[in-house]
């Protein structure tokens, strides 16, 4: 591999991993600080946090942005061994950088489609992901000389040349440590330390959330708490991957405090679909067509199946359009004319739309609890703190 399109690979594998490092730490914050916002969550269209959080922002329990990390450093792993390895490995070096990078041009491709066509959101780091990738693509394609045929016969060659080589085994070993030692200690579903106790002014101990909380805003919303000591209102989006998250990541929480003291803390949902037919506030629908679903839950709930029907909505954000919306309304929601009531039920819904715009809701989740405003949600514990 020739000297120019060597620097262009180290150029584009360098941007890369400082893209997923970045992508990494912000996913890691959000899982663990419920006080931090992303330096790139800049609206509700262009916002890391949205795509990171949502259904594709991980894959098996593992942050992408931390899948992203490990394929770099392998990238920069063969580049280093073209360096200090053997000289037939240096031969094949393009050859092996364009194969590998096609599997990631094919990853990409497809978090570009679910970011911008499924979640309707632009992830600013994503985007330089998506330039170094398409980079290395290109570059590497150009500088292979030989037929890509031929790679897996030269892949078995090179790979006897680096058992042979202490050189090269002390690198692949530490990219294995790192690798693995990274797998385990982000893994998204591993539990996730409590705060550690500060000391206010006054000498008493407090946690960093409790601070954190203690100091949002707090508001007076137009809601009957009907008796209840806390009272939480969420304003939602069914098609908003944190209000879907949210909803069945606090469901247990809830249950339990119904369990334990009932009546004594009760959540009200209040809709704010991201689409302007319904949302004055909004120059361009996010989700387009929401509205009809979010009618179809005050018609649901009408009929006494308003848990039902959220969970089925939460659950199949992706696969509701009108035809799924018809079905779900009769089978889940004994919805029996949905076409009559449907005017009515947008009323209700513009009316709650009214409210959000009333209490200056600017995103969805946004929770009130007892007055105290939580844009985005939080992790499940600090929920729990809140309401206790």
């Amino acid at each position: 591999m020739k000297r120019t399109p060597l620097v262009l690979a180290w150029s584009f594998t360098l941007l890369g991993l400082a893209a997923a490092g970045v992508a990494l730490s912000i996913h890691h914050r959000l899982l663990t600080d419920p006080t931090y916002r992303s330096f790139c969550d800049v609206s509700t269209t262009i916002s890391c946090s949205q795509v990171y959080m949502s259904v594709y922002g991980s894959v098996l329990g593992i942050p992408v942005a931390l899948w992203g990390l490990l394929w770099w450093a392998f990238v920069a792993l063969l580049l280093l061994l073209a360096l200090f390895g053997p000289a037939g490995f240096r031969e094949s070096l393009a050859g092996y950088l364009f194969a590998f990078s096609t599997v990631g041009l094919a990853v990409i491709l497809y978090l570009a489609y679910a970011a911008f066509f499924v979640l309707k959101a632009v992830c600013l780091m994503c985007l330089l992901t998506y330039v170094a990738v398409i980079g290395l693509f290109i570059v590497s394609g150009i500088a292979t000389p030989f037929a890509m045929i031929t790679v897996p016969r030269r892949a078995i060659r090179d790979l006897r040349s680096v058992l042979a080589s202490p050189v090269s085994i002390v690198l692949v070993l530490v990219f294995v440590a790192g690798a693995a030692s990274a797998l385990a200690f982000f893994r998204e579903g591993a539990p996730i330390a409590a705060l550690q106790p500060t000391t206010d002014q006054t000498g008493n101990p407090t946690s960093e959330f409790e601070r954190w909380y203690a100091e949002q805003p707090r508001v007076t919303v137009p809601v009957s708490n009907e008796g209840a000591a806390v009272l939480i209102v969420k304003f939602t989006d069914f098609q908003c991957p944190g209000c879907g998250q949210t909803h069945f990541s606090y469901k247990p929480i809830l249950a339990k405090f119904e369990a334990m003291y009932p009546g004594a803390v009760k959540q009200v949902t209040k809709h704010f679909p991201l689409d302007a037919t319904c949302n004055p506030s909004l120059v361009q629908s996010k989700h387009p067509g929401v509205c009809t679903a979010h009618a179809v839950a005050v018609l649901a709930a009408r009929q006494g199946r308003g848990p039902q029907m959220e969970d089925w909505l939460y659950a199949n954000q992706q696969a509701i359009n009108p035809i799924s919306l018809r079905q779900a309304a009769a089978t889940v929601g004994n919805v029996t004319n949905l076409e009559a009531g449907l005017p009515q039920a947008l009323e209700a819904v513009k009316a709650d739309v009214a409210l959000g715009r009333l209490l200056r809701v600017r995103q969805t989740p946004t929770f009130f609890v007892n007055g105290t405003r939580i844009e985005g949600g939080i992790q499940p514990q600090f929920l729990e703190a809140a309401i206790a």
